[in-house]
């Protein structure tokens, strides 16, 4: 069954979505949570971890787009509900899976259902190969290549060519030596786990390091220096840890 958590400060509104699944998708929605606010929203993802979540935009306190500033990494689908069709083109460019204009006709409904389905298939599909990957890559720190997911597959990169990775929301993109740029699928967190611990270190939450091509480091500014010229941050609380790894380094 699909998980999914509803987010509508009209309580009839939410009834009247909850009976139409119901009716028209038997046995495939679990409606694991019905919120009147974003804030209780966020609770409820948090707790229930949805597939899917039914949001409406226009609320008294916060609308529904500032639910996303309290996800680091959106792991579920969304399908704004609206009564205001100017909000539509705005949703559609927040990424969302659809939109659904109120009153919820049943047969746009269907639609969305539809692309959510199709989707998630692609996504389970994508989970699979980055299992195998993870499983290729997992706790092999002696490996001089690393199998990254891509969008469309993976890539393999020495880990010699890797300059920096960077977080790129729910991405991570990873600058070689020569200039170029390859984006992963995952999150930096997750490439940062694959790459060798004695080579790469994270000195900013969004950036990872390769310890061999640091040429010099600002103390003043917080900032390191890269052999191809570039400057990156050091967060305050990753220095001291930079410092010890440099010099375990060399």
């Amino acid at each position: 069954m699909i998980k999914a958590v509803i987010i509508d400060d009209e309580i009839n509104a939410q009834s009247l979505l909850e009976k139409t699944l119901d009716r028209y998708f038997p046995n495939k929605f679990n409606i694991v949570e019905k919120s009147i606010s974003v804030d209780t929203g966020v609770l409820a993802i948090r707790k229930y971890e949805p597939d899917l979540v039914f949001l409406d935009i226009q609320m008294p306190e916060k609308n529904g787009f500032e639910l996303f500033k309290h996800f680091e990494v959106i792991n579920f689908e969304v399908i704004f509900t609206t009564a205001h069709d100017k909000f539509g083109i705005k949703a559609i460019k927040r990424s969302a899976l659809d939109y659904l204009l109120k009153p919820i006709n049943h047969l746009d409904l269907a639609e969305a259902v539809k692309k959510f389905e199709k989707k998630n298939e692609r996504n389970f599909a994508q989970r699979k190969l980055s299992l195998l990957l993870e499983n290729l890559n997992v706790n092999d720190q002696n490996v001089s290549k690393i199998a990254f997911p891509t969008l469309d597959g993976f890539e393999l990169i020495h880990t010699n060519q890797i300059l920096f990775c960077k977080a790129e929301s729910n991405y991570c993109s990873i600058k070689k030596i020569e200039g170029s740029t390859r984006t992963a699928s995952k999150t930096l967190k997750f490439v940062e786990e694959i790459l060798p611990a004695t080579t790469f270190k994270r000195i900013h939450k969004s950036y990872v390091i390769n310890l061999n091509y640091v040429v010099r480091y600002h103390k003043a500014n917080k900032e390191i220096e890269l052999t191809n010229g570039e400057k990156l941050p050091v967060s305050f609380r990753k220095e001291e840890e930079f410092i010890n790894a440099i010099l375990q380094n060399h």
